[in-house]
């Protein structure tokens, strides 16, 4: 059984545990050995007080006060132990669960790094090693992205970036061999392609080959997932096919669709997409990581506004299927252009028809189950009080490209790259605490929101009206926990969503609610497998514990625990009353009275549920503790 593991590595704190004690130990190692961690606390902070201490002293101190769930004096005494010489990689790694309960993130990571590195194969270390910024996912968004003005930038309109198999493609109006665009006497418009070299930067700017450019405008592209055939947009002119204005006598183009495919001189074998018209534009490919569908913003009737966003199905010989128009949530009466399909499946697109900043802002969403998220503008610096556009971004890295004119740039439009810092989506929950019995708003609550892990991401008290707001990631599971003097500690799950906003109630129960004649009921205490220390979530309840033991000062508490029926009959009695002592000793932390409070241990003697076998949940509810009242 792991826990038979559990009570030596108590013992055997680190490598040099056993050789460290001594006589001056003796009487807090017994202490500690029988789960009188209260005690042996004080027995060790005294032989601190004479400078009697080492790193055994600092190490026992500091699982004393772990298993307690002491986590400020814990952290304390991690610290000195590692400080004075421990090394053991079990410590370690509950250093940085103290540092994470205490909010100290970046530092838990830091041991983390430790404990990964000590032991890679650990599951511990392979999950953080997968997601090492878990911790860092703050909850007010901040700047969410660094964004910083390219070299390559001229004096002309720069726009677009997109990275495929080593190159940087971009549109610029920079070839003063074209003829002037009348719109802002910048030369018309032609895709460039540079190398990116081995430090990142750009090197080798050159006009694509083959047959893409013309005298013509050409715009941002897009490329299949193989990098083998691209896609992009190119005035009407260069097909004849116009209006002329009556009046001016002006000849009016129109923007339509190519693809080209790649061969050894470049991009050629250039074809005009089936679903192209005279009559309107369609242009701003963007082609879907599996290469499965293509993006694109076009003025065809039966929009919303100027510009739609649309979407068509690509199959495996690049025929384009019926446009659908992304409806309008995404889609306004202003216009919604240059959509980006990432990775995720999230949609990145420009608009000046939803709330924003300047001109054009970046805003985001996503598909889900059909029906697209709430959309959402990208913040600052990605947007500005200009027009900002042309936003890429590699979901795996979270660097990419956004185009803007804004002020301090080198052109009319310049590129900029991006390196996002902070996740984009978030959503806002508000609590509203209350009384159980009568209704009434709560104010002045104490409320913690936990990640899926129970680990604490931030605190607040509610307000004269009872509620409290929190700002989390999109699609991140949390619980909302309410504490408050005279009643009952509460929590309720949220759910992750894409939502804007979600509402949720906290009912509390007048404290006396949970006293009958003969026991304190709790909500269950259940411990880990194999496993007696209290944990974030037991300790939020044997706080209600302590509270009722405050309001009664009289009252006398028998506390027993019971384990599952894995293990030995013996392996389970001596589990259960390690299960009960650690309890007691967290009851007795908290300032109640050693003679209050008694433990004993029912092994697998008294199950919630006889069965055999026994499923996970079964298994779970006979691991529990009881609280019942000896004096009353």
């Amino acid at each position: 059984m792991k826990h038979i593991q559990l009570f030596i590595v108590c013992a055997l704190i680190s490598s040099f545990s056993l050789t460290a004690q001594n006589s001056t130990t003796k009487k807090a190692d017994k202490l500690f050995a029988k789960y009188q961690f209260v005690d042996a606390i004080e027995a060790y902070n005294k032989l601190v007080e004479k400078g009697e201490a080492d790193a055994y002293v600092y190490s026992q101190l500091a699982e004393a006060n772990y298993n307690i769930y002491s986590t400020e004096a814990a952290e304390k005494w991690y610290a000195k132990a590692f400080e004075a010489g421990a090394n053991d990689a079990e410590m370690i790694y509950k250093y940085s669960e103290m540092l994470k309960a205490n909010g100290k993130y970046e530092a838990s990571n830091t041991q983390m790094d430790k404990f990964a590195a000590m032991k890679p194969s650990d599951d511990r270390a392979m999950m953080y090693k997968s997601n090492p910024d878990y911790l860092s996912k703050i909850l007010d968004k901040g700047k969410t992205f660094n964004v910083q003005n390219l070299d390559i930038n001229t004096a002309t309109s720069d726009f677009g970036g997109t990275l495929q198999d080593g190159k940087l493609y971009i549109t610029s109006s920079r070839n003063d061999n074209r003829k002037k665009y009348g719109w802002n006497e910048e030369p018309f418009l032609d895709i460039y392609e540079y190398t990116v070299a081995e430090d990142g930067t750009y090197q080798g700017e050159e006009l694509l080959e083959g047959d893409i450019n013309t005298k013509y405008h050409e715009g941002i592209v897009s490329f299949t997932p193989d990098g083998k055939t691209m896609y992009f947009s190119r005035e009407s002119f260069f097909e004849n096919i116009y209006e002329k204005d009556s009046l001016s006598n002006t000849k009016i183009s129109v923007l339509h669709l190519f693809k080209a495919t790649k061969d050894s001189d470049g991009f050629s074998e250039v074809e005009a997409l089936t679903i192209n018209s005279p009559n309107y534009s369609i242009k701003n490919p963007s082609v879907s990581a599996d290469g499965s569908m293509i993006y694109f913003a076009s003025d065809m009737p039966g929009g919303y506004g100027k510009f739609d966003i649309y979407k068509a199905t690509l199959d495996a010989n690049g025929n384009v299927g019926t446009p659908e128009n992304l409806g309008q949530k995404v889609n306004t009466e202003g216009q919604e252009m240059f959509p980006y399909i990432s990775s995720d499946n999230t949609l990145y697109f420009s608009s000046t028809g939803h709330l924003g900043l300047g001109g054009m802002d970046v805003f985001h969403t996503k598909e889900i189950d059909g029906k697209m998220a709430p959309i959402r503008n990208a913040g600052t610096p990605i947007n500005s009080n200009g027009d900002d556009f042309a936003f890429r971004m590699n979901e795996e890295t979270g660097e990419g490209f956004v185009s803007s004119n804004r002020e301090g740039g080198k052109g009319s439009d310049d590129i900029y790259a991006i390196k996002k810092l902070q996740p984009l989506c978030d959503v806002l929950i508000t609590g509203t605490v209350v009384d159980e019995k009568t209704g009434d708003v709560i104010a002045g609550a104490t409320t913690s929101l936990a990640d899926a892990n129970g680990n604490i991401l931030a605190t607040k008290t509610t307000n004269a009206e009872g509620i409290v707001e929190y700002i989390v990631e999109c699609e991140t599971d949390t619980e909302l926990q309410v504490t408050m003097e005279g009643y009952e500690s509460n929590k309720v799950s949220v759910d992750g969503t894409n939502e804007e906003e979600v509402a949720v109630s906290v009912a509390l129960t007048p404290i006396e609610e949970i006293v009958t004649p003969v026991e304190v009921v709790l909500n269950p205490i259940y411990f880990e497998f194999d496993k007696s220390n209290i944990t974030a979530k037991a300790a939020f309840e044997l706080d209600n514990l302590v509270q009722v033991m405050n309001k009664y000062p009289d009252m006398v508490i028998e506390a027993t625990s019971h384990t599952d029926f894995r293990g030995s009959d013996s392996y389970n009695q001596a589990l259960s009353e390690r299960r009960a002592q650690t309890t007691r000793q967290y009851i007795i932390s908290k300032g109640i009275d050693a003679s209050r409070i008694s433990a004993t241990g029912k092994g697998e003697t008294e199950p919630a549920v006889d069965c055999n076998p026994c499923s996970k949940e079964q298994h779970q509810l006979n691991r529990r503790s009881q609280f019942l009242i000896v004096k009353q």
